[in-house]
């Protein structure tokens, strides 16, 4: 299925056929072998469809680059008027480089490749990627994993394509140092999120025309049973509570380099645990402080909610454990977090508060917060709230929104089950408390949850937060 290109502009479309137990393999858990690979189609069919929108404003040939299958499979699927070509052998640098290669040798004077994972990914950022590429020699598409979602070059650069990463959140951060070591010029398009993950499959809910396919297992959304008690173990994922489970600790930050070095190291200090930074944006040396200390960094969406969500997207452990990045874990902590979770009925744990403060006002605000935290089942982000990933995955994450994220989640796990508090504190900087002093910093935390309840929007309540110099970590 080869044909000419049409214009100077070639748009080149990464997908593979979608057969069952070899598409989507990190969502078959979610959805099955089937329904992996029919939501595979979708998407393709989806963004080749956006494709075709943007020929009509402008000339430029389009181009289907497959992996999987065979040409028949692939002429009986989009039909013989869709230029196929193999993408050949190698990792995915290899087979984009020589993607590109074969466009520029073919005449073309901009190219672009772009994956299928992406719903959001519509004519009109496609459109705007050639439109920048008129005037850049690179444009990049940044996807909310760290990866990208669309590169486009005008002339064919291959060192792009050596020495990165593939499948890490450094994709993106690694293909930047070397556009900049080899003196391109850059652009950057908005921030795009993909369907890779189970936790990721929320993103279809603004996307009615991609259906789930009828053979899904999750996905659900989180309610109690029909008595208001917790639900089972199978219904909430059926974590077995192993004695050795793999911990992924997450560590949202946002310009924390001058804090979080400590935080990471103690994390590692422990068995069977895996570290990912979500970064959102730093501007300070964050991102290089935690490479150092030798975790994983991933760049995400600015936003609590978000950066953790994308954390927890790329963890592989069992359990997910949410850590701030001024917030030490005691010694010891990943056999608490175990134990904990092994309690009957236990859906999600925390640890008790201290303040690394000597104000004596502090002690009044840590035992407030453990008995609220043991009495009423609400503790917050700056308690390590923990809970098996299948839990998570159960209530779709943490909610996106503006503030509040930590209380909106323990407000649905505690119709699940129970929420254990370990009876060892995690030690957070009392640096918030400091600087406004601890009966402000109480009072505005409170008025944010009463104006809440009483309906007011959370981007108005996170936007008078950070004028009263509020903090989203500590509540």
């Amino acid at each position: 299925m080869v044909g000419a290109r049409t214009g100077r502009e070639c748009l080149i479309v990464f997908t593979r056929y979608p057969e069952p137990g070899l598409t989507k393999t990190r969502l078959i858990q979610a959805l099955g072998a089937q329904g992996a690979a029919e939501l595979h189609r979708q998407l393709a069919e989806h963004t080749l469809a956006r494709a075709r929108e943007l020929q009509a404003s402008r000339s430029v040939s389009v181009e289907v680059w497959f992996a999987g299958g065979g040409e028949a499979l692939m002429r009986d699927w989009l039909g013989d008027e869709t230029v196929c070509r193999h993408q050949g052998e190698g990792d995915l640098g290899c087979r984009m480089s020589g993607a590109f290669q074969e466009a520029f040798s073919n005449g073309a004077e901009r190219a672009a490749i772009i994956g299928t994972d992406c719903p959001d990914l519509d004519a009109r950022v496609l459109g705007t990627a050639f439109e920048q590429l008129l005037t850049f020699d690179l444009v990049l598409g940044p996807a909310a994993d760290g990866g990208y979602y669309l590169i486009g070059l005008r002339r064919f650069v291959p060192e792009l394509f050596t020495g990165i990463t593939w499948g890490t959140g450094l994709v993106l951060l690694q293909t930047a140092a070397k556009a900049e070591q080899l003196n391109l010029t850059t652009s950057k398009l908005h921030k795009l999120a993909d369907i890779d993950r189970p936790e990721d499959l929320a993103i279809l809910d603004s996307h009615s025309h991609i259906i789930f396919p009828p053979d899904k297992k999750s996905h659900p959304s989180p309610s109690p049973t029909s008595e208001g008690g917790a639900l089972s173990g199978a219904e909430l994922g059926g974590w077995g509570g192993s004695a050795k489970a793999l911990i992924s600790i997450i560590v949202p930050a946002l310009n924390e380099g001058g804090a979080i070095k400590k935080t990471l190291l103690l994390a590692q200090l422990a068995d069977n645990v895996e570290v990912i930074v979500a970064d959102g944006g730093s501007q300070d040396g964050t991102v290089q402080v935690s490479l150092s200390a030798g975790v994983r960094v991933i760049c995400a969406p600015k936003g609590r909610a978000r950066q953790m969500n994308a954390g927890a997207a790329a963890a592989t452990g069992e359990i997910l454990l949410f850590l701030h990045a001024d917030t030490h874990l005691p010694e010891g902590f990943d056999e608490m977090v175990r134990q904990a979770l092994s309690t009957p009925g236990a859906v999600a744990g925390a640890f008790e508060l201290r303040i690394d403060s000597p104000q004596p006002l502090l002690r009044l605000i840590e035992t407030g917060v453990n008995w609220r935290s043991r009495l009423f089942q609400m503790p917050y982000g700056d308690q390590a709230i923990f809970l098996p990933a299948s839990v998570f995955r159960t209530c779709q994450g943490f909610p996106d929104t503006a503030i509040m994220e930590d209380f909106l989640l323990m407000l649905r796990l505690r119709r699940l089950g129970k929420i254990n508090i370990v009876a060892v504190p995690v030690l957070t900087s009392g640096r918030r408390w400091q600087k406004l002093g601890v009966l402000k910093t109480t009072l505005i935390n409170q008025l944010v949850i009463v104006a809440y309840f009483l309906g007011v929007p959370p981007e108005r309540l996170a936007r008078w937060y950070r004028r009263e110099g509020g903090s989203r970590a500590a509540r």
